[in-house]
């Protein structure tokens, strides 16, 4: 099983039983969306752990080689083509770890929203495509779905029925709106609900996102 990663934690309330786990994108680390917990949560939620890891230090081909915290490699500007594989399986598999890490802390697959933006949601998208046990939710902002040629085949039963919330910028400069738009028609054709929502911004998060992605949450944890 791989390493855990490191992670921080923000907590809502005592003992949590529910979960977000959320990837954050290329570049960054777990502490850049820790912000958006207070703008997120709502009264009457139950008590979550927020789990916010750091993606491993990695080479990146596209910026001359430079290290960085990275989900997977990126060889190219055409974010479709000439994928890391090994790289994307790789994170699959510790998101994996983490996941697992949430059950036995006693938090139910079914209570833990996999959460990602841009290589970070492409790596929630294709973890819980994957993941045996059932989620949730999934929610993946400002991305696409990597391997999609072979995911038709890996995909697991469990998840077949969990919704998917997807937010895009229609202006996005490192994520087309098209791959993000082929994703979404991907995913609806193999039939998974998908709440799809798109703003007029570039790669980043907007209130009203946010705002959306609340009510989408609301809907499954509201009065549990």
């Amino acid at each position: 099983m791989p390493e855990l990663l490191p992670a921080e934690e923000r907590v809502t309330g005592p003992e949590p039983r529910h979960a977000v786990i959320w990837l954050h994108g290329l570049g960054a680390d777990g502490h850049d969306f820790e912000p958006l917990v207070p703008q997120l949560v709502r009264p009457g939620w139950p008590a979550l752990r927020f789990v916010f890891p750091h993606a491993p230090v990695r080479p990146i081909s596209l910026n001359g080689g430079l290290p960085m915290r990275a989900w997977y490699d990126i060889a190219g500007f055409d974010l479709s083509q000439q994928q890391d594989a090994t790289g994307i399986r790789a994170s699959i598999a510790a998101v994996g770890t983490l996941i697992a890490r949430e059950i036995a802390r006693g938090v139910p697959a079914r209570n833990i929203v996999l959460t990602g933006f841009s290589q970070g949601g492409a790596i929630a998208l294709a973890t819980g495509l994957r993941l045996a046990e059932k989620l949730a939710a999934i929610v993946a902002l400002s991305t696409y779905l990597p391997l999609a040629g072979v995911t038709a085949g890996e995909r697991s039963a469990a998840n077949a029925a969990t919704p998917v919330f997807m937010g895009h910028g229609t202006f996005d400069p490192v994520v087309p709106l098209y791959l993000g738009e082929r994703s979404r028609d991907q995913l609806r054709a193999w039939g998974y609900r998908v709440d799809w929502h798109g703003y007029p911004m570039a790669h980043q998060v907007c209130p009203e996102e946010v705002e959306a992605l609340g009510d989408f949450l609301e809907a499954r944890w509201g009065g549990a």
